[in-house]
């Protein structure tokens, strides 16, 4: 008889997202004259720009003749891609990270899950609460924490409140931890993090030999131009931090896939030996193992969200997005509902009304207003009495969905 991970045996009711289509699916059933619209998942809608569309098809028809032709790519990715990822985001913000210590990919989910395959059992683990289930969920399937309790918090992982008492910014642990999960701007609260709070983790994280995930993939959304884009604009992260980006949110990837992680080569971590190992050359030696690279025309079109048109057609659609979220925002808080997020986020965070817990609220919308929404609760303990609304769809949709909200009466 095969034998299976038995840790999977450990998750909680299944992952959220697929919890909510089979309400869905449930609720269409019963309702199937009834017009979702969806502001749940964070999926874009708008076109791809017109620059990637274009570079994508030129390298199409160049993949048609012999000349053109591209078959395996390298696995790391096309230099020329790492090339202008490193100059534009990172040497014009002030980061010394090279075209070498970057890594492309299908997609950041992938890689914040992927990279445990690089990092030993036995390190002590934190996230915040709540979180992106994914940081989560793989650490339970790789087997690095016990069963979940009446709270659906997982033994050997120390969650660190994100609340409205601490303007959501989550306290440094109580105890040392090896390993940190931190995702700015936050999906889900949608809050957004300074300068001098990214330093106050990276001097954590040198100061107990720990390594910090640092999820960027909202980074395009953010207003402010004295904030920081990336954990490495600050002092000594280097030494301390791998991030991952994506395409899809800024550039509309999501169907394409395209993402990269950025691997310091200063990086180390320890054996159980005791020895100093290079985590840039364990992340190298793991995806040229298991990973065949992106397509050739793929990467073409992320190539060109860099181009000057590309540059200004995706801080088009990054506009756009966020004239929807501060749509949803003045909407919300006209009905009485407290919201946070949608500054630098694509993604509001609603607290839900006195005594309606999370799920309640996220039915009340698809009942009464055939909204779909996100329940926080699925995103950890912390996550109840709240639900996360994307800003990811059609300005008509989004104005709709704030004109049924109100009809329906919730406040």
């Amino acid at each position: 008889m095969v034998l299976v991970n038995s840790h999977y045996q450990k998750l909680q009711a299944g992952y959220l997202f697929p919890e909510i289509q089979r309400r869905i699916k449930a609720f269409a059933a019963d309702h199937p004259d009834a017009d979702l619209i969806r502001l749940g998942i964070g999926d874009v809608t708008e076109p791809l720009p017109p620059a990637c569309r274009e570079a994508m098809e030129t390298a199409l028809a160049a993949m048609g003749t012999a000349e053109g032709f591209h078959g395996y790519g390298p696995e790391q990715g096309y230099p020329w891609l790492r090339e202008a990822i490193a100059h534009h985001d990172y040497q014009q913000r002030g980061c010394a990270i090279e075209a070498d210590e970057i890594f492309i990919s299908d997609g950041s989910k992938c890689d914040t899950s992927n990279i445990l395959d690089i990092l030993g059992p036995g390190n002590r683990i934190a996230v915040t609460d709540p979180v992106y289930p994914v940081y989560v969920d793989s650490n339970v399937m790789a087997g690095h924490t016990g069963p979940a309790d009446e709270q659906g918090r997982y033994g050997g992982l120390q969650y660190l409140p994100l609340t409205a008492d601490n303007h959501f910014s989550a306290p440094l642990p109580s105890t040392p931890v090896d390993l940190i999960y931190l995702c700015f701007p936050n999906n889900p609260t949608g809050v957004v993090a300074t300068g001098a709070e990214l330093q106050r983790w990276v001097d954590y994280a040198r100061s107990h030999k720990a390594l910090i995930l640092f999820d960027g993939a909202y980074e395009a959304f953010i207003r402010d131009p004295e904030l920081p884009h990336s954990i490495f604009e600050i002092d000594g992260a280097q030494e301390c931090s791998i991030e991952f980006r994506s395409f899809s949110k800024n550039a509309g990837f999501t169907g394409t896939r395209c993402a990269f992680t950025v691997v310091p080569k200063a990086l180390t971590g320890q054996s159980h030996g005791g020895e100093s190992v290079s985590l840039w050359n364990l992340w190298s030696r793991r995806q040229s193992t298991k990973f065949n690279g992106v397509g050739y025309v793929v990467q073409r079109g992320a190539e060109a969200v860099y181009s000057p048109a590309g540059q200004k057609q995706v801080a088009q659609l990054v506009d756009f997005y966020m004239e929807n979220a501060a749509l949803i925002c003045q909407q919300l808080r006209s009905l009485g509902l407290t919201v946070y997020g949608g500054q630098h986020a694509p993604y509001v965070w609603v607290k839900t009304p006195d005594g309606v817990s999370s799920w309640q609220f996220f039915d009340q919308l698809l009942r009464g207003a055939h909204v779909v929404s996100t329940p926080g609760s699925g995103f950890g303990f912390a996550g109840e009495g709240y639900i996360r609304l994307s800003a990811f769809n059609s300005r008509a949709r989004v104005e709709g969905a704030m004109a049924r909200i109100a009809q329906s009466g919730v406040q």
